[in-house]
């Protein structure tokens, strides 16, 4: 079982992405807070878990938790500040949008930049050790998720249906075929030929080292 909180004397907000490796659409991030004595059988990381479990653990998260919020940053802004960057600024927006003031970010992964006037901490595979941090991790997978199944209605050559924007086999040779669209990061590498030009690119800069 997933742990209640890391910080017992500070009311404690988890923050999660998703989206990162996408292709299209924009990085999701959800913020957390969960009571204290706060506890679940089976809430895990989102990618652990079933799309109909996920739609239930929504449910309980929005009645039982204190305070909530998703936010997005799209991917017109990623392609101007970078994806990870946009990563952040996608944690910073849902805690501005909580309604409960959180004195404590408990976020995943091994990076963050900071919250103004909140301290944080980072943990790797946070959503795998911490309640709160799985629960952001399923709202923002949820809308997600959700959002993309209904941009695919307007573009349905690139199965955003089934892979979200994810870079599969199937995505990228309807890029190949049809082009990107308005929601395609630009600055991502979209066709294999891109990604073979920058293994060869490399190839021939580790030759110069």
């Amino acid at each position: 079982m997933l742990k209640s909180y890391y910080n017992l004397n500070a009311i404690e907000a988890g923050l999660d992405e998703v989206g990162r490796g996408c292709l299209a659409g924009p990085v999701v991030a959800a913020a957390v807070i969960l009571p204290r004595d706060y506890r679940h059988s089976f809430l895990n990381d989102s990618k652990q878990l079933s799309k109909l479990q996920r739609q239930e653990l929504e449910r309980e998260i929005i009645r039982e938790s204190l305070s909530w919020a998703v936010a997005e940053v799209d991917n017109s802004e990623i392609d101007k500040i970078n994806i990870l960057k946009a990563s952040f600024l996608a944690m910073h927006r849902a805690v501005d949008k909580l309604r409960m003031k959180p004195e404590h970010l408990l976020v995943d992964g091994n990076r963050f930049t900071p919250y103004p006037m909140i301290p944080h901490t980072c943990i790797i595979k946070g959503d795998a050790h911490y309640l709160s941090i799985a629960a952001a991790s399923v709202l923002a997978k949820n809308y997600r998720d959700e959002l993309m199944s209904r941009l695919s209605s307007q573009f349905p050559h690139y199965g955003w249906e089934h892979n979200v924007g994810y870079p599969t086999i199937h995505h990228r040779k309807a890029i190949g075929l049809h082009g990107p669209c308005s929601y395609h990061r630009m600055t991502f590498k979209l066709l294999k030929e891109d990604l073979q030009s920058a293994e060869e690119a490399e190839t021939q800069d580790l030759g110069f080292l």
